[in-house]
């Protein structure tokens, strides 16, 4: 286990850096001028100039290459140009919202899809089998955006129920993690239903019924964790996607998060806020796989790496 972890550790620090060139490279190869971006479109050429001997972009390549992975490691991404405030304190705020607004998305699909996926397993051929795999067909073709739309009316329109907008009260939260956490509860039940199936179907289930153990027991002590390796990868993934997702969940429910703010800083053309913003979205990525690694082997220790 331990080889595991600095393995994917030190493979952490090489994706990241890798990123960071990725980042420099994609902010000197985008047409335009880097000064003139930070001074503005009508501002003179002598402040211009100034800007551009102020933040080094007069000099090599290989030393801005050298100073902005310097500056990273110390945790200085650089200044906003749309309000002149420290990336990292703007980023770092954000991504506290989304993980919020994910990991809540992420709860509730887990609960859902578990229950509704090995109820389904457990009555396979029944009809609350089919109710649930026609619901769930119809959670998957259905696009976050058209029930966030339409929860927003119903609910908060019509009804007025909820509010539309903001993370003020626990009353904002519902509507935006039940959007996103539908769409993955679709996904998740059918992956949840097919893994359960074919673990009812080996031969310590029919062990264990021919021993008279509860059918609910069987489904919780035998199956379920018989099935859990592939439904583990399929929530890591899930969560990747669900950050993902939040960038149309957060602009139409208003959510102050990382999604959000990378699509006003490609509106506003701020690049040092796109630079953090992927790096951050990127590195979540990376560590969710490593944690998917380490859940391996923690269910299943016969399992080498």
């Amino acid at each position: 286990m331990l080889k595991l972890i600095l393995g994917r550790l030190a493979f952490i620090v090489l994706a990241g850096l890798l990123l960071l060139s990725f980042l420099f490279a994609l902010f000197h190869i985008l047409p335009g001028d880097p000064a003139v971006l930070l001074a503005g479109d009508n501002a003179p050429r002598s402040v211009v100039d100034g800007i551009r001997k102020a933040y080094g972009f007069d000099r090599p390549l290989p030393v801005q290459y050298a100073t902005y992975i310097g500056n990273v490691l110390l945790g200085d991404f650089g200044v906003s140009n749309y309000n002149r405030q420290p990336v990292l304190g703007i980023v770092l705020t954000r991504v506290l919202n989304t993980a919020q607004l994910a990991s809540l998305a992420m709860l509730f699909a887990v609960v859902v899809s578990l229950t509704l996926g090995s109820l389904s397993a457990a009555y396979w051929g029944h009809p609350l089998d089919k109710i649930i795999t026609l619901s769930s067909l119809v959670g998957i073709c259905l696009p976050v955006f058209v029930t966030g739309i339409a929860g927003i009316y119903f609910f908060g329109v019509y009804l007025e129920w909820l509010p539309i907008g903001g993370m003020a009260t626990w009353s904002n939260y519902v509507l935006p993690v039940l959007t996103l956490g539908a769409y993955q509860a679709a996904i998740f039940t059918r992956m949840v239903r097919s893994c359960m199936i074919e673990a009812l179907g080996r031969e310590f289930i029919v062990t264990a019924r021919a021993k008279g153990l509860a059918e609910w027991r069987i489904l919780i002590t035998h199956a379920m964790p018989n099935a859990f390796l592939p439904i583990i990868t399929l929530f890591g993934l899930g969560f990747g996607h669900t950050l993902g997702g939040s960038v149309v969940i957060e602009s139409i429910f208003n959510w102050p998060g990382l999604g959000r703010l990378m699509v006003e800083s490609v509106l506003t053309r701020d690049l040092p806020i796109i630079q953090g913003s992927i790096f951050f979205f990127a590195m979540i990525f990376i560590i969710l796989n490593l944690i998917v690694d380490i859940l391996y082997t923690w269910f299943d220790p016969r399992i080498s790496y």
